[in-house]
């Protein structure tokens, strides 16, 4: 750990400074801890993340007899559509026991069984993409288990600092102080408990800020998935790329007392029925699949039955397993349901599709690199180019952790020869005022991701995308009025993300002639093979350069 400290010792300074506390930022922060001061922002309680919430598991290959790496990289490449990079999907799928095994030795326990001959193995789900069983999982709760046995290291390292309630406001970078050469050099922090905003030094920025699916009126997601890292670092002059590919899981608890409860998709893989009010299965009229399809297909196709029948929902049916069976695989659904009356061993659950991942984000080398020397982006935060045009279940966290080991690497090989961060300004608030209309907030995000789920969903149109960016150019000036005159909350900086990430879906969506993965459009209802599938890349005013 460096004893140095920038210029203005007046500021907070820290090695690394991460944004984020999901599976991604803590795994990074554990691997560089031994050796780097270390600070973790949480914009709310730590966690409040989407690694949290997270039920399936982790895809790894474990059963050596019947799977194998190359079988894993094939159903990832086909899922993605064709558009994966095929030399990161390889890198993620080789490092898959490796993240596991890390993670058992954080103290994560893993749900096993006894084989044949008496000894314990990890228990395989199969999720939908997914050839064989190579799903690792803590009952249907995995990523709470992932996400407090990483909490509670965390908590336990004398160089991790977390702090909780702090909420990047903006990234600083070198030529926003007046010199010359571009790099990340800290953050400014709102610590939305006092309303007070910190100027934080770090010599290494990480993005780890999850998802943006709160962009839809529905979603899986916890609050905080309101695309906050990239649009930090598109403002910062990062290139984005595959917005278009929002993925929709296709079976979100239908209820009205229900908070975007999911149902997951570990349920069709033992063996869950799609089925309509009447009863009746339809995914033969789909894929040959049957409910074990990719989820851009078996979205579309619940949106497409709903909408024929014009039903609220349509049912997942997993009643004719055993009661004993259901509470082994699934407790924490099967709590969850008959809290709400729901007894899913006797009955059907009611399901309807839900904005659920980003599959597309900042633009990121093998490394976790962006474009800004000295800026990572880890997790569903960064575009890899692991998921291509729909991420395969389970695949995510095997994302995170295997990018914050690149990262990890990456930062340790190049952090000597990173120059101090200089003196930072404080933040300027001179010129605004105590909003006196914070109901405008509300009624913006709540315009926003309605015609966001209306026009930008499942299924889109050039009509529909037109109509939404126009009603978005309109939100955006009002939304940057607002910002101008009055100080900053954690609401109003999470419009602010909303509003820049709604328009860079919208732009790629348009871009995008074609109907691929996730992308469906009724005008371009096939695919361009007229050309080699293209990543759609969008790139700021500022932007300065390639990946370093």
């Amino acid at each position: 750990m460096t004893d140095q400290r920038p210029g203005n010792s007046r500021h907070p300074y820290y090695d690394i400074l991460i944004a984020g506390s999901g599976g991604a930022g803590l795994s990074l922060a554990l691997r560089l801890a031994d050796t780097y001061k270390v600070a973790v922002l949480a914009k709310f309680a730590l966690t409040e993340c989407s690694t949290y919430y997270a039920q399936g598991g982790i895809s790894a290959v474990f059963d050596d007899q019947h799977d194998s790496i190359e079988s894993h990289i094939e159903d990832t490449l086909i899922a993605g559509a064709d558009l994966c990079d095929q030399d990161i999907v390889r890198l993620t799928v080789s490092q898959g026991r490796e993240s596991i095994e890390w993670l058992c030795r954080q103290g994560v326990s893993f749900t096993e069984e006894n084989t044949a001959n008496g000894e314990k193995q990890l228990h395989l789900n199969r999720e939908g993409g997914h050839s064989h069983r190579r799903i690792v999982h803590s009952d249907d709760a995995t990523g709470k288990a992932v996400s407090l046995s990483l909490i509670d290291r965390a908590k336990a390292h004398p160089n991790v600092t977390l702090l909780e309630n702090h909420n990047v406001v903006e990234l600083i970078t070198t030529d926003k102080l007046g010199l010359a050469e571009r790099r990340v050099c800290g953050a400014y922090v709102l610590n939305s408990q006092t309303g007070h905003i910190l100027s934080i030094a770090a010599k290494v920025v990480v993005l780890a800020t999850g998802g943006a699916n709160k962009v839809y009126l529905y979603s899986t997601n916890p609050h905080i998935s309101t695309g906050d890292g990239i649009a930090l670092a598109w403002r910062a002059g990062c290139r984005v790329a595959n917005m278009e590919f929002m993925q929709f899981h296709p079976t979100c608890l239908y209820h009205p007392s229900a908070r975007s409860f999911l149902i997951s998709e570990a349920v069709r893989g033992e063996g869950g029925h799609l089925i309509l009010p009447n009863g009746e299965r339809f995914m033969q009229r789909y894929d040959a699949r049957l409910e074990l399809a990719p989820r851009d297909i078996v979205a579309r196709a619940i949106d497409n039955e709903i909408k024929k029948h014009g039903i609220d929902c349509i049912y997942l049916d997993i009643s004719h397993k055993s009661r004993e069976f259901i509470q082994k695989h699934f407790p924490t659904i099967y709590t969850q349901c008959l809290e709400l009356d729901i007894d899913i061993s006797q009955q059907p659950i009611p399901v309807v599709p839900a904005a659920h991942y980003t599959c597309g984000g900042i633009l990121t080398d093998a490394n976790a690199r962006t474009d800004i020397p000295g800026l990572y982006a880890v997790g569903e935060v960064a575009c890899t180019g692991l998921h291509g045009a729909n991420r395969m279940a389970s695949n995510s966290l095997l994302e995170c952790l295997v990018f914050a080991e690149q990262a990890n690497q990456d930062i340790r090989h190049c952090f000597d020869a990173i120059p101090m961060p200089p003196a930072l300004p404080d933040w300027d608030e001179s010129q605004v005022g105590d909003s006196d209309e914070e109901v405008v907030i509300a009624h913006n995000w709540d315009e926003l991701r309605r015609f966001m789920w209306d026009y930008v969903g499942i299924v889109r149109t050039n009509k529909r995308l037109e109509r939404a960016m126009n009603r978005l150019v309109l939100l955006k000036e009002e939304i940057a009025e607002y910002y101008g005159q009055f100080r900053v909350t954690s609401d109003l900086l999470e419009l602010r993300s909303l509003v820049t990430v709604a328009e860079l879906i919208i732009r790629c969506a348009q871009q995008r002639k074609e109907s691929r993965g996730l992308h469906y459009t009724k005008d371009y209802p096939n695919l361009d093979n007229s050309r080699p599938p293209q990543n759609t890349v969008l790139t700021p005013s500022n932007w300065t350069g390639k990946i370093s």
